[in-house]
């Protein structure tokens, strides 16, 4: 496979590094150049501040999309209408709308679109994955979710507190993450009620995001994504019948991740406790990276793909509707 980076920022270079052996870079694209070109030095490429150009070329496979969330939905939309496979960052778009276009076009030209949500493949989110499908936490009863970060000094005149860049602020940020990794465990969710206060940051979006969501046969997730957790905190727990697991951690500055299994004993009591640690780098890039590459190669669809993406983006566009001031 042949690979064009759009946006060869943080993102786009931690999507680089992912593609290893699998592919090979052919084109990096920013509209600053110079970072283009630097990116595209690292993996002996061409570099260019034109989209338009990079997505077209005949010597493309895939095109990888790390730009600001109001031009993820129309460069995707434009590669895939030149039979590029696609990878979009997340959140997908700004609005679930936007993404239609591209929908429309992957039915035209069957390119097929994975929506980057690595967080799915974090080693101790893949081994809670497998033990909530073994059946041995019964059936699931609810799912807690917090995630967040302090920010930096300046942040509040960063381009996420535009909302017409960015969509909004915190739900769909990290938001976006808690959202599919409670729809990946338990199922399509709709919101029930939620509040995007802002707190701390002075601007015009919502510095923490709170919602209750259900699904059809009433399965809660509680959520919680905040601009105001003073030490970066990531922590999903998974509720069954029989037990339950809860994730800490994403390595870095989040600390060492963990999966902890508290299995409940026949006589109850204090749980059979077992805890597995990752102390290894970070790979989730690389395994989301590899399951796209078997995607194509399986003719299969991706998932999560632009249906996951619109359901989250739906709950979100709810939850400012109904809750911001």
């Amino acid at each position: 496979m042949r690979v064009g980076i759009v946006g060869c920022g943080l993102i786009g270079k931690k999507r680089a590094e992912s593609i290893g052996r699998t592919a090979s870079i052919t084109v990096c694209c920013d509209l600053d150049v110079e970072r283009a070109q630097a990116l595209a030095s690292a993996h002996h490429a061409d570099a260019t501040g034109d989209w338009r150009a990079a997505v077209a070329r005949s010597d493309v496979d895939v095109i990888v999309v790390c730009v600001t969330h109001d031009l993820l939905a129309e460069i995707a939309a434009s590669a895939v209408s030149y039979g590029k496979h696609v990878l979009i960052e997340k959140p997908g778009a700004r609005r679930a709308a936007e993404l239609d276009q591209v929908c429309t076009a992957s039915q035209r030209t069957g390119a097929l679109v994975r929506i980057g949500l690595n967080h799915r493949y974090h080693r101790a989110a893949l081994q809670a994955k497998d033990i909530c499908d073994s059946g041995v936490l019964s059936d699931l009863m609810f799912v807690r979710g917090r995630y967040g970060h302090g920010g930096r000094p300046g942040y509040e005149r960063e381009w996420r507190f535009m909302p017409e860049r960015s969509g909004g602020g915190e739900a769909i940020d990290q938001g976006m993450h808690l959202i599919d990794l409670a729809s990946w465990f338990l199922g399509d969710l709709k919101l029930i009620c939620g509040r995007a206060p802002n707190y701390f940051w002075d601007g015009p979006v919502e510095d923490n995001a709170f919602l209750l969501l259900e699904t059809s046969s009433k399965q809660v997730a509680f959520l919680h994504a905040s601009w105001t957790e003073w030490k970066n905190l990531f922590s999903i727990e998974i509720a069954g019948r029989k037990g339950k697991l809860e994730l800490t951690g994403l390595g870095g500055s989040y600390g060492t991740e963990r999966l902890t299994h508290y299995q409940m004993l026949p006589e109850m009591g204090p749980p059979q406790t077992t805890i597995y640690e990752y102390p290894m780098p970070d790979n989730s890039w690389e395994m989301e990276w590899a399951d796209f590459m078997n995607d194509i190669r399986l003719r299969r669809r991706p998932e999560p793909g632009i249906k996951e993406a619109q359901a989250a983006l739906m709950i979100i566009e709810q939850l400012y509707s109904t809750s911001r001031p």
